[in-house]
């Protein structure tokens, strides 16, 4: 028999996690996630799936997170009916995020629409509509951790515990080849897995001696320190102290699932101990409000070290914000509140209000507690932007930038070397992904300090196809055209493409434009600005 599997995401980049796997007899997608950071790679999310969505036998989802499954519902729409197996907290939390990102891709297109119908220009669709959406929840079927699923009749799977975020997991895959010298080849895709000490989730599991592995490399190439709950917690304590003392309040983004939840965790037992005044907490987020109701629901699956009956999603302070107009409300506060917002990237979402609200303003402090990915406002902010655009507008950064790394859901370098080790042998090949190209770099020769010969270890990329033997190792296919030309895979690979040139040219443009002497010199400046242009075109 012939096995193949195609890397349509995650491939030479962090987002848009898709394996294609063919047996001859069933063909399976392994996570559909949407594609985050440079226009050349949100790209990928309107164009057309490079293989059929009505082909497909079946789909295994490893956890929530947008980009791994947030082209679920693009799956459905173009014609994909069967089921969609992942674990029950998934499952659940799911049931609230795809119609959120389907709410946002209407919207987001309706706002666009209404500019190019302006300006006689061609409109366009969203990615998916809120029925796309609901038709995907109705595929999806709950499985439980540890135990072996028949997901089609040549192929059996098995989720472990991946300790990212609630309901992660790491998916175990058996094919059988009708050979009884090899009845079977298996393969390991890690998903995002978690680091060894986690907030809110238990250690990582996964089964040794399998044939292939597909390992994430998010954090391949850093190390962070080993911090105990005790430690996450003075480093929290410290940092919402010295917001306070700067006099104004204090803005989060983050990541809607597990994230907020983390923060909110730490907060009321920080304040339940009184290391932290009892002040106003507002989570502002639709999604992450929702995803609280689902981990309060399984506090039980959760190692949090919580008060015996209480919940700590629950203090009197905390306030849970949904609509629009409460959302405003909080532009009226000027001081001692923390705002904790989604998205964590400060890509999209209710965060960006917020920031532009706050970002001017000297006593303010925006706090940074995760993965910033190159491209994203939030990188932006990390690298000590003076300016930064938020909705047309170009917004002076004076509040103070702060980043603590306490709370990463992925796997550092060291992590990832325990739990690659932990997994060994590895009879044929490792494939890397999920990681930039440093971090990919690096994650290899972690690898081969491990003993794995070089050509055991695979960096595969975007769109690449490989035929995968029961002994012989993987060998690799031509693959089909690209969907990336070899521009927009230099940008895609560096974070950064001519979009980001155009913001930053805009900012630099009107600040240089500010700093000359009068309006003629402005007026002379932007002639010869519109000369250059109209000779280069």
């Amino acid at each position: 028999m012939t096995v193949t599997l195609s890397f349509f995401g995650a491939a030479g980049t962090v987002t848009g996690s898709a394996y294609l796997l063919e047996t001859g007899k069933t063909r399976l997608l392994i996570d559909c996630g949407m594609f985050q950071g440079p226009h050349a790679l949100k790209e990928l999310n309107y164009q057309p799936f490079p293989f059929l969505p009505g082909s497909l036998d079946t789909v295994l989802l490893t956890h929530a997170h947008t980009d791994h499954s947030g082209l679920l519902p693009k799956l459905t729409r173009h014609g994909y009916r069967g089921p969609i197996h992942t674990t029950a907290a998934t499952t659940d939390l799911l049931t609230w995020m795809l119609p959120d990102s389907a709410h946002i891709q209407e919207f987001e297109v309706e706002q666009l629409n209404r500019r190019q119908r302006r300006r006689s220009r061609v409109e366009v669709e969203p990615i998916y509509t809120a029925e796309d959406a609901a038709q995907c929840l109705r595929q999806l079927k709950p499985t439980p951790y540890d135990t072996w699923q028949q997901v089609a009749p040549d192929v059996k799977a098995r989720w472990w515990n991946a300790g990212h975020i609630l309901g992660s997991a790491s998916i175990e895959v058996e094919i059988a080849t009708g050979d009884a010298a090899r009845p079977v080849i298996s393969i390991l895709f890690s998903g995002d897995l978690g680091p060894d000490v986690s907030a809110l989730q238990d250690a990582a599991q996964a089964p040794a001696g399998i044939d292939y592995l597909l390992l994430e490399s998010t954090y391949g190439d850093r190390a962070r320190p080993r911090v105990s709950d005790q430690r996450r917690r003075d480093i929290l304590q410290k940092e919402v102290t010295d917001a306070w003392a700067r006099g104004g309040n204090l803005v989060i983004p983050a990541f809607a699932i597990e994230r907020s939840q983390e923060l909110l965790s730490d907060l009321s037992w920080l304040m339940l101990r009184n290391r932290l005044p009892k002040a106003p907490i507002f989570l502002d987020s639709p999604l992450a409000v929702r995803a609280t109701e689902v981990f309060e629901r399984h506090l039980g699956d959760l190692d949090g070290d919580f008060e015996a009956g209480l919940s700590p999603f629950r203090a009197g302070n905390i306030h849970y914000v949904s609509s629009v107009e409460e959302s405003q409300r909080l532009n009226h506060i000027a001081s001692g509140a923390i705002i904790i917002s989604a998205s964590g990237m400060c890509d999209a979402g209710r965060i960006r209000h917020h920031l532009r609200h706050n970002l001017w303003r000297p006593n303010a402090t925006v706090l940074l507690v995760g993965y910033q990915a190159p491209g994203t406002l939030g990188r932006l902010l990390e690298d000590g932007a003076s300016q930064v655009s938020i909705r047309g507008e170009h917004i002076s950064v004076k509040a103070a930038i702060r980043r603590i790394d306490v709370y990463s859901g992925h796997a550092d370098r060291d992590d990832l070397r325990r739990w690659a080790k932990a997994r060994l042998p590895v009879w044929q090949n490792v494939f890397l992904v999920h990681g930039e190209e440093s971090a990919l770099a690096a994650q290899r020769e972690t690898l081969l300090s491990l003993g794995l010969a070089p050509d055991r270890v695979i960096i595969p990329a975007l769109d690449q196809r490989y035929r995968l033997t029961a002994g012989a190792g993987a060998q690799v296919l031509a693959p089909a055209a690209s969907r990336l030309n070899e521009e927009k895979a230099e940008a895609a690979r560096k974070g950064w493409d001519w979009t980001n040139d155009y913001a930053a040219l805009s900012l630099d443009l009107k600040a240089f434009l500010q700093d000359l002497p009068n309006d003629r010199t402005r007026q002379q400046v932007l002639r010869e600005f519109r000369r250059l242009m109209q000779k280069r075109a």
